[in-house]
Parts: structure tokens; sequence; C-alpha cells
């Protein structure tokens, strides 16, 4: 009993009912004593209590101003306002706790994602800050932004490469009649002055691309022959042509006249080529003769390495290389302009490869099947890319990149096999001569013009030096 009576002792003390004694006087009292301690020393009565209301001297503080706010018993702390809005908030939240959990989450699951299709176009719950497996996103179509889109594959369109437009028809197309269809021929050259010289059974037409003007050059004296080849020189003021008569002939274009008339081939003449005064030619009888058109007895030498007719021939002195990975006909012959050790050649019906050689060490850098026959090969400087004409079965002419011999475009327009084809002077225009007695112009090298006008000027700035050094 007694231990129930102190218990109960310390427990009123604890909830401190009444003052303690010994404890300091708390903070308000101290305030609400020395407030009142001023009052009556102010109205005591040592002082003079006559003060006048009105004075005429200007009052030195403002009146109001010495006004004490009323100290309360508790003034000095901050008691929060409760409004009714925030007690109902916090009376919903209270109660939200101690309800029972949905009886049916699948569908309180349904409605939460039908929601959040409907606000955010996706579910938020299927959405994910890292994206670590499948394809990148891309950008939006048509979206720019001036930093590059780090998680696209697809480039910008800011960022994609420039490409030229290949037309697919030709710019020009000139009828051909009595062309002869014959793959080991060679039919058309075009000169450095603009002029393309073209064989037409027995006679030799000469059409000016700048004019349109069209000139009979040649006309053979029998019926019976025809021509097999031509080849402009380097400035483009004479023609050599071969005849089917194993003759090869030497003319002055400029002045419409025959110069020479060289004889030494035993079969007909169907390959034509100069190098500076050199002019070599190649015949049906597997030989190839070189001339120097300079002397009277012009024929310096022979090459006798081929079984075969001579399509196509080039100006070398000796056998350096034998390359023999075809495995059909060799017509199709073309120096690379801009790497003098590579050489391009394309094969027949049995072959139809495209085969790209480093002559310097005799192997074979590159090959590709065209699935037909290769007629003629030629570089083309301007983008650096390689054409070929093809016969049997597609009859067109396709553009490949170089080196990587990748199909950059196809010309197609001609109804029988493409025999030859030859760049014009400024390297922007091939023409064609096929078996359906055609010819057609293609504009599908031509240059930018901010390109081509830094390349006339680096030609003109190279020939001012030459000039000078000559001077």
């Amino acid at each position: 009993m007694a231990q129930f009576g102190f218990e109960n002792d310390i427990h009123n003390i604890l909830k401190l009912d009444m003052p303690i004694t010994n404890a300091p006087m708390a903070r308000w009292q101290r305030k609400a004593s020395s407030s009142n301690t001023s009052a009556l020393n102010t109205l005591s009565p040592g002082k003079s209590a006559n003060i006048s209301l009105s004075s005429s001297k200007t009052p030195t503080k403002t009146p109001g101003k010495n006004k004490k706010t009323p100290s309360k018993m508790g003034g000095d702390r901050f008691i929060p306002t409760r409004n009714n809005k925030q007690m109902d908030v916090a009376n919903f939240l209270l109660t939200k706790e101690n309800e029972p959990a949905d009886a049916n989450p699948a569908l309180s699951i349904e409605s939460q994602k039908a929601w959040s299709v409907t606000l955010n176009g996706y579910n938020i719950e299927d959405a994910k800050i890292l994206h670590l497996g499948g394809k990148p996103l891309n950008a939006p179509e048509g979206y720019q932004n001036n930093l590059k889109v780090l998680y696209s594959q697809v480039s910008t369109p800011a960022s994609l490469k420039k490409t030229r437009y290949i037309s697919s028809t030709p710019d020009k197309i000139l009828d051909a009649p009595g062309l002869r269809n014959d793959f080991y021929l060679n039919l058309l050259d075009w000169s450095s002055r603009n002029v393309i010289a073209v064989a037409l059974d027995n006679s030799v037409y000469l059409w000016d691309a700048s004019q349109g003007d069209i000139t009979l050059l040649v006309k053979m004296e029998r019926e019976e022959d025809y021509i097999c080849s031509l080849s402009w020189t380097k400035e483009g003021s004479y023609l050599a042509v071969g005849t089917s008569d194993c003759k090869v002939q030497l003319w002055d274009v400029e002045n419409q006249k025959r110069l020479r008339s060289m004889t030494s081939h035993t079969a007909r003449v169907s390959s034509l080529s100069w190098n500076d005064y050199i002019l070599s030619s190649g015949s049906r009888s597997g030989h190839i003769h070189h001339h120097d058109v300079r002397v009277a007895n012009h024929h310096i030498s022979t090459l006798a390495g081929h079984s075969q007719e001579e399509g196509s021939s080039n100006s070398d002195g000796q056998l350096i290389r034998h390359l023999s990975e075809h495995q059909g006909a060799v017509k199709a012959l073309a120096w690379c302009p801009w790497q003098s050790n590579i050489l391009a050649s394309g094969g027949g019906t049995s072959d139809r490869h495209i085969r790209i050689w480093n002559v310097n060490s005799g192997s074979c850098v590159s090959s590709l099947d065209t699935q037909s026959q290769i007629s003629s090969l030629v570089f083309a400087p301007n983008y650096k890319e390689l054409v070929s004409a093809h016969g049997f079965a597609h009859h067109n002419v396709v553009i490949w990149k170089y080196p990587s011999l990748c199909k950059v475009s196809e010309l197609n327009g001609h109804d029988g096999r493409v025999l030859s084809l030859v760049l014009s002077p400024d390297n922007a225009t091939v023409a064609t001569v096929a078996g359906d007695e055609t010819i057609r112009l293609w504009k599908s090298f031509e240059m930018d013009p901010v390109k081509k006008k830094a390349k006339e000027r680096l030609v003109n700035s190279a020939s001012s030096v030459i000039h000078q050094s000559i001077r």
C-alpha cells in the first residue's frame, strides 16, 4: 500500500499540475513584470505628471511610433493556423490508411493502365529509363537538332551525304544506219576537240558535238570493204582508220585529206591506239604492229603473243606480264588514269567478269561477275568510277564505284548489245554505240559547279606556271 502511494506521488509530480517553487521565472512572467515596473516608474510622485498635450515645438518622434505591441501570455511563440480544409485533408488521409485493400486488384491495375495510356500515350509502368536491348530508338521523321542524335542509327537529314543525280535517259540519240554489229570492232571515238568519229559500214562520219555539224570524212573505194577501227590523236587533229583490207590510214581532219596508208598486216585491223607519234594496231591474225608515223618505213616492231583476233591494243614495247585468269575472250581493256599500275579487263560471254589487275605485281586485285558479256570499259575520273558496256544478256551500261566495284547506276535504252563506249573531253558525258544502230549520249558525270570552278582554277594556275618556265 505504501508503494502504491509513493508511485502516485511521483506520477503527480511528473504531470506538473502545480508550479515548481524553486524553478526560475518563465520568460513571459519576466517580461510582464518588467512592463508593470516601467509603468509605475512613469507615474511616480517624484516626477512631474503635468505634460502638455499641445506644444508649439515640433515633436521629436512621429505620433504613434512609440506604441508598443501589447504583450500577451505566450506572445513570443508561433502557433500555425489550422483551417477547416487542412483538417479535412488530414482526416481523409488518416481514414484512407485504415481502409481495407481493394478486393479486385486486377481491375485497379487495368484502370491505372487505361488512365496512363490516355494521359501519357503509353503505359508508364512499361517505360524504361535505360533501353539496353533491341534496336535503338530513332528520331522522329523530319526532326533536326543541332546536337547529334546519339541514340539513333539513322542519320538526320542534315547529316546525309549528298549524292549526284544520274539521269536514266540519254541526253541525245543519234542514228547510225549501216553500223556493223561485230563484237571485235572499235567503231567509235571522241576527240579532244569535241568531235565524234563513227564508222558506218564503209564510211567514216564526223559529228561536231558543239555545233551539231556532220561531215563525211572517209568512204572506201570498194563496196565489200568496211571500216574496222578508229582512233584520234591526243591533239584531236588527226584520225587513224583501220580497214578490212589490212591497211591503216592516217587522215588530216581539218583539211579532210588522207596523209598516208600503211600496209603491214595480213588480216583486218580491228584495234588502234596512239602513244605520242607511235601508232599500235592489232589485227585478226593475233599480231600487234607498232608504226612510227614520222618515217617512211613506219613498221618498227611486231608483237606476236596472241592466237586470236586483237580486240584491244596498247602500245607497249615488250611482254611484261601474262594475265590468264579470264575464261573467255577479252576485248575490253582500260588503264586507270589516276593509278598508272591499275588495268581493268572484261571477259566475253563465257567469262562475264570484270577483273582489276596490279600490273606491277601481276596479281588480280578484285573481280566481279557481271552476269553479262563485257564489250568495253572506261574509267571516269570525275567521280573515280568504272563504266562497262554489256552485250548478251543485259544490253546496257553500268557505272561502278572504284575500287569497291559497287553498282552506282544502270543506263538502259539500247535494244541491241552495246559494242563500245567513249568519254567526252571534259569526262562528263559517255557515248555508247550499239547493234540497234544508235549512238546515245549520257550526261552521267557532270561535276558540281563549285568543284568544277576549283578544278579549272587549278589547271589554269598549273598552265601559267608552265608558260612562265618556258619563257
